[in-house]
């Protein structure tokens, strides 16, 4: 067992699974205690929507639900949301689970189930987007979002506790109606029925989803609120269950910073190593050494992340670049324009090098030198220095405007979800096996994952993409974590939740495990898509089409995601 230290300014610790319990933030918005005391009963249990947060401090609006029925493919994990409300105190708040049994006596054990109590952070609303803001003044509430990794905890009279339930059905059980309990002691009793239908239908592991699934991953932030030397052997072990868990998202994607602070200084909150170091040696000469991204690749392919290498990035947003001057004994700081003579020679000599390298690995064909929102003039100067040292050097680009004269050169290409290629184009760059994928970030309301968005919006951008034609998504990021993220979501500079999707501990969440449904909803569409096609089953065809055409982005001013959502996914796990 990990022995990690929090950092003193906070009162927890990041450890394993019942060892820990830590407080929420005190709650800004009122209880109404009338409210409260027109409950009849002291302690009420009922299934919920998972498309719900539900306020800590509200009496919620549901109606009791004791049973929950639910449709699945095999190897499709599915959740749903249980509440505890009170109105008195409870000392220990615990669940029993118990094996699914089919009709046939087949079972979905145990250890496939999962429930978690979901807490509460301190999240700020959507404001103006990308834009400085004041935590001292903005509204700001506590909203249901951490998934924690306790077994049971104390509940406080006049107040909502949330249970998140999972289950991961098993790819090669039979199909069929599977049924169970599971008891929440409050401390009495509560038994909620469970009712599974599992479809004959295979959802294959997730290592051979199709979908694009590239949220950017981060080292240092895991050293740094674990409080463990970074690139230690303790912080690659502390590192494993976060990024095998995304590998289990169908992540594809591996960040690699190549440069020190590849978004520049002003940018970013935290530390971001690159993990090539560039020494300028007293003689004036250029070292390069590729250990640490070696080493680096290697485990997080262990990890499960192999398909590829995105690496960051030859054009900061402040266009400066850091390197270690030998003769100082410190980092140092050069600004270069992109397709200068001194930006050409300054990289011309590392690209020769990492180019051999990388070939030498066998990860040329993988990586890609990955770009974010830069003007077009500096796309074309990178364009031109990486074709001159290998033709089939690969470039990724999340842009926040369409470049057509750019296009045919970037491989992986993400548009933001304002943005929409060309069909033409579209349908020649998926024939290609170019990844042709869309993202969200502070600009957009919605839908997007910050911490206070309704849960049914992670969901559709799975769908958006299906809709479009699109591979996939990117989002920044997984786990950019604020200083204490657990208690508070909130940054100075964007609505809370643009840094993170993923909690520390690690701590899965409301708005990571919708993320993961949308995804597998994808793939369920295509599977579906290709057998109708296969068997010339038009019907079927149509009635996905139909399914999908009441996706609307343009829509969600006045239609929210989890409506659009509850036909499209009825008619989805109809098949």
């Amino acid at each position: 067992m990990l022995s990690c230290h929090s950092p003193a300014s906070m009162d927890f610790s990041y450890s394993k699974r019942g060892n820990t319990f830590y407080q929420e933030l005190a709650n800004p918005t009122e209880t109404n205690i009338a409210e409260w005391a027109k409950i009849s009963e002291a302690v009420n249990v009922s299934f919920a929507s998972d498309n719900v947060r539900y306020a800590k401090e509200q009496v919620p609006s549901v109606s009791f639900r004791k049973l929950w029925e639910a449709r699945a493919w095999k190897g499709e994990k599915i959740h749903t949301q249980i509440l505890v409300w009170t109105k008195q105190d409870i000392a220990e708040l615990s669940f029993n689970l118990k094996d699914l049994i089919g009709e046939n006596g087949d079972r979905i054990p145990v250890e496939n189930i999962e429930a978690a109590f979901i807490r509460y952070t301190m999240a700020d609303d959507f404001g103006g987007g990308c834009k400085d803001r004041d935590l001292s003044v903005d509204d700001s509430s506590l909203v249901a979002d951490p998934i924690d990794i306790i077994d049971n905890m104390p509940v406080q009279a006049n107040t909502v506790r949330p249970i998140w339930l999972s289950i991961r059905v098993p790819g090669d059980i039979p199909a069929g109606t599977y049924k169970g309990s599971i008891i929440i002691n409050t401390p009495e009793n509560h038994e909620l029925k469970i009712s599974l239908n599992i479809l004959d239908h295979v959802l294959p592991p997730p290592a051979e989803w199709s979908y694009d699934f590239d949220i950017w991953q981060y080292p240092a932030p895991i050293a740094r609120i674990h409080d463990v030397e970074l690139w230690s052997e303790e912080h690659f072990e502390l590192m494993k269950p976060y990024f095998t868990t995304l590998a289990n998202a169908g992540q594809k994607v591996i960040t690699a910073n190549i440069i020190e602070q590849p978004w520049g200084l002003e940018h970013v909150h935290f530390d971001d190593p690159s993990l090539i170091k560039w020494t300028m040696k007293t003689d004036g000469t250029w070292e390069y050494d590729f250990s640490l991204f070696d080493r680096y690749i290697s485990f997080m392919m262990d990890c499960g992340i192999s398909q590829r290498i995105n690496c960051y990035s030859m054009i900061t947003w402040d266009l400066s670049f850091i390197y270690f001057d030998e003769a100082s004994g410190k980092n140092n700081s050069i600004s270069l324009a992109p397709g200068s003579d001194e930006y050409n020679s300054y990289w011309s000599g590392m690209l020769q090098e990492f180019t051999g390298h990388l070939i030498e690995k066998n990860w040329f064909s993988k990586t890609a030198i990955a770009v974010d929102e830069r003007p077009v003039k500096d796309m074309q100067a990178i364009i031109t220095l990486l074709k001159s040292i290998d033709p089939d050097w690969k470039i990724a680009l999340a842009g926040d405007s369409y470049h057509p004269e750019i296009e045919k050169d970037i491989y992986n290409y993400c548009l933001a979800s304002y943005l929409e290629f060309e069909d033409s184009v579209l349908l020649q760059r998926k024939a290609e096996g170019k990844p042709t994928t869309f993202y969200t970030a502070c600009v957009e309301e919605y839908p997007t994952g910050y911490t206070f968005s309704p849960p049914a919006e992670n969901v559709f951008l799975g769908w958006h993409a299906a809709a479009k034609g699109l591979t996939g998504y990117l989002f920044w990021a997984f786990n950019t974590w604020v200083e204490n993220p657990l208690q508070d979501a909130r940054w100075r500079r964007y609505p809370a939740g643009t840094l993170f999707q993923f909690y520390p501990g690690p701590r899965t969440s409301i708005r990571f495990e919708k993320l993961i449904e949308g995804i597998q909803d994808f793939e369920k569409i295509r599977i579906l898509r290709e057998q109708f096609t296969k068997d010339g089953n038009k019907e079927g065809l149509r009635e996905l089409d139909y399914a999908l055409s009441l996706i609307k982005i343009e829509e969600l001013d006045n239609v929210p995601a989890s409506e659009m959502l509850e036909e499209a996914k009825a008619i989805l796990n109809s098949f």
